[in-house]
């Protein structure tokens, strides 16, 4: 069943419930009140007729004295404790009541009977009847108008109930179509997208302000991101194609310059083989470097600990001198402690590094201040207008995409996602010809454990 049929039905339903259940009650409520008005009016009635006859004259007859006092359509009698009738009048259209037993009461008593095909509200009450003897007073009347009135208003509520199931089931079909239009429209796209392969939005409307509507708004946005990761994944697997197709080219024809004339010539063959080992090796850091950039945040395994920034920037400056015998020049203005994943941190610090090394020829700086950590260098630079695109895959500034170099476009958007995953923020600030300095902003340790103690109180 569709999900707007399953609304219309199930808002239908729940509104009939509702409905029959609240007449229902209003029904029952007003019999009830309707009947105890009813008792209560006999029972006043009763206490009248109680003060006429009470104690009466030996020489009026006990028929003749309740004439007096019979009900319209009812009757009254009085019943002595020996359960015997001492006069009893009726009206003509009640003479089947004549015929009931005579109960002596000697309470109050109210209730209301059904005989034959009428209900009578019936009260009994003990009176003061002849030579001081306590006798029953019963009164029994109609109660055809009340049966009447509640079956005028069974009458009323059945068809208002009719009145009002009527709107609330169009109602209810409206609702559905309001509710599921837009999940169809949003399938209807979905549909079209998988069968067309472009990425399309819902239309929305701007005059409304619902969770339909913002439904629909992130069901854009998801596709406007889709949209945006598969031109970046498109220009990946391009970039990637064309960093990988260069060096098995070579290696290629290294080869086959090997097969035909390496055996004869000792000079070509060492040649061909340093020139083999080095594109290999070029393919193996780029092929790291693309596993590593296609994990997800949850698979950088992050172990955060308690790193002292001064000791650990000069551990990483002499381990990166021995590696490449370059002068790194360390000061340290600050301090601080942070927590952190000291192996991706040092990740981190080493593409900067290797970024100086490559692209400067002079001595390279690591400076501490504050909550920094800033690699300086005095190399070529960066144009201003490729400072906001130096993090994108495979970017390399015209002047850097040098062979001679090694690189491909990845360290620095290895970099960010690393940066990202430590929560660690990455910069670049440079200016062509002068240098360029990257910047590793920490978080101090004391501002974590503030953090922390906050979420815990």
């Amino acid at each position: 069943m569709k999900l707007k049929n399953k609304i219309h039905l199930g808002t239908s339903v729940l509104l009939i419930v509702i409905v029959i259940l609240m007449n229902t009650a209003v029904y029952f409520a007003a019999g009830i009140m309707l009947k105890e008005a009813d008792l209560e009016r006999t029972a006043t009635e009763a206490r009248r007729i109680m003060t006429g006859v009470s104690n009466p004259a030996v020489a009026v007859s006990s028929a003749e004295l309740l004439r007096a006092y019979a009900p319209a359509d009812g009757m009254v009698r009085i019943i002595l404790p020996d359960s015997t009738v001492d006069g009893v009048s009726a009206s003509p259209g009640a003479i089947d009541l004549r015929e009931r037993e005579a109960v002596y009461e000697t309470a109050e008593q109210r209730s209301v009977l059904e005989v034959g095909s009428a209900r009578y509200a019936r009260v009994t009450s003990p009176v003061i009847w002849r030579n001081g003897d306590v006798a029953s007073l019963e009164i029994m009347e109609n109660l055809q108008a009340t049966d009447r009135i509640l079956s005028i208003l069974r009458i009323v509520l059945i068809a208002t109930s009719i009145l009002a199931v009527i709107p609330a089931v169009l109602s209810a079909r409206v609702l559905g179509a309001v509710i599921s239009n837009p999940i169809a429209s949003m399938t209807q796209t979905m549909r079209h997208i998988r069968e067309s392969g472009q990425y399309e939005q819902i239309k929305m409307n701007s005059k409304q302000n619902d969770e339909l509507n913002e439904m629909a708004e992130t069901f854009n946005d998801m596709m406007e991101q889709l949209k945006k990761n598969y031109v970046k994944q498109e220009a990946f697997v391009q970039n990637a194609s064309h960093e990988l197709k260069t060096p098995l080219t070579v290696v290629e024809s290294y080869a086959n310059l090997l097969r035909r004339r390496g055996k004869d010539r000792p000079d070509l063959f060492d040649e061909s083989v340093e020139a083999i080992h080095e594109e290999a090796v070029r393919m193996k850091e780029l092929t790291q470097q693309l596993l590593t950039l296609a994990r997800h945040d949850e698979s950088w395994n992050i172990q955060k600990e308690p790193v002292h920034v001064a000791s650990f920037v000069k551990e990483a400056a002499e381990s990166f001198e021995k590696a490449y015998d370059r002068r790194v020049d360390v000061k340290v203005y600050a301090s601080i402690t942070v927590w952190t994943d000291r192996a991706k941190l040092r990740q981190i610090l080493y593409i900067f590094l290797d970024n100086a090394r490559k692209y400067s020829d002079k001595e390279i700086c690591l400076l501490v201040e504050k909550n920094e950590i800033r690699v300086i260098d005095k190399g070529i630079g960066i144009p201003s207008g490729d400072i906001d695109k130096i993090f994108d895959r495979f970017y390399r500034v015209d002047k850097a995409r040098s062979r001679k170099t090694g690189g491909f476009g990845l360290g620095l958007s290895l970099a960010k996602d690393i940066g990202v995953a430590i929560g660690t923020d990455v910069k670049i600030e440079s200016k062509e010809g002068k240098g360029t300095t990257a910047i590793i902003t920490l978080s101090d340790i004391s501002e974590y454990m503030a953090t922390m103690n906050e979420k815990t109180e």
